[in-house]
């Protein structure tokens, strides 16, 4: 039996853009390359990572709910986000590829939709596996 369970995440864009651009923030080690160049080839570079950065968030949130009643397995300042890689196919459709720990470790991914507009980007992520 397939069990589903879903997160989301909303992202200030303007805030996000400022903590980007800061040397040494944290955001300079959760993007892959390949994410980063995606990104840099889109009009706002900015919305974008903020979108992929929604969906790393919202990823922890389903795997989160995943377990819900359980410990977790791994703790969320442990968590490599650049695992959780945000890709996409030939048409432009969203998807999720887990490595490393998080391939091992949490569920996997069934759905995930981002959007940005104006100051903000959101996404949510449905995963399926874990305690039901």
């Amino acid at each position: 039996m397939f069990s589903a369970h879903i997160g989301t995440d909303l992202v200030h864009i303007p805030t996000f853009a400022t903590q980007l651009e800061q040397p040494g923030s944290t955001f300079s080690r959760v993007f892959t390359d390949r994410e980063l160049r995606t990104c840099a080839a889109k009009a706002d570079r900015s919305a974008s990572l903020a979108a992929r950065w929604a969906v790393k968030e919202a990823y922890i949130k389903a795997w989160s709910q995943s377990l819900y009643g359980y410990p977790p397995v791994i703790a969320v300042d442990e968590v490599d986000f650049a695992e959780i890689e945000v890709v996409a196919d030939a048409f432009s459709r969203p998807s999720v590829e887990l490595h490393g720990e998080v391939a091992r470790l949490g569920p996997m991914v069934a759905s995930v939709s981002l959007s940005h507009d104006g100051d903000y980007a959101t996404a949510t992520v449905l995963v399926g596996g874990g305690h039901s």
